[in-house]
């Protein structure tokens, strides 16, 4: 594992639109398996990503209220699909629209979780980075666990005047982006 964290740089990577980034991890969140494309696009050996905490990827600019969001959402057994920036090792970032959902053991109960990502369509980024730009700044306004608080109140009022649930939302900007 590397030692430390790495500095986005500012530089953005992309990947191919037919191209898939797969991983899944245990219930702690930690990877049990990366598929060429995430640890081509992430610069992580193999070696380096399994048994490390899926977010060893996350980047400074995602807001803890859509981690929140997800983590509450597999809690309930639901899938869900967000969009998500990520940072390489190296410090570049990259985003996607991921699709994540529980793993079941053969006796029903949740044994970790799949996530599977596509190449986002540019006008559904932007919109995307606008929206956890605003969140961003409430959660930096307070800081801690009040900043979450209040970048989720956000969240959930921000949907509400637009009469939509954040899947709904994330549909929205995929099917718009998907003309682009």
């Amino acid at each position: 594992m590397r030692e430390t964290a790495p500095r986005p740089t500012g530089e953005m990577r992309t990947f191919g639109a037919h191209e898939l980034i797969v991983t899944k991890t245990d219930l702690k969140g930690r990877l049990t398996y990366a598929n060429d494309v995430f640890l081509r696009v992430s610069v992580f050996a193999e070696d380096e990503a399994i048994g490390q905490p899926h977010n060893l990827i996350r980047h400074p600019d995602m807001p803890k209220a859509i981690f929140k969001l997800l983590w509450d959402t597999l809690a309930t057994g639901q899938e869900i699909f967000a969009y998500v920036v990520n940072l390489a090792s190296d410090g570049a970032a990259y985003w996607v629209l991921a699709h994540v959902t529980p793993s079941y053991d053969a006796g029903g109960r949740i044994v970790g979780y799949h996530s599977s990502r596509r190449l986002p369509a540019p006008a559904a980024v932007k919109a995307a980075a606008a929206l956890y730009e605003r969140l961003r700044a409430e959660e930096r306004r307070l800081g801690g666990p009040a900043g979450l608080a209040a970048s989720s109140r956000l969240l959930q009022d921000l949907l509400a005047e637009r009469g939509q649930t954040y899947d709904e939302y994330v549909w929205e900007l995929t099917n718009e982006g998907a003309g682009t």
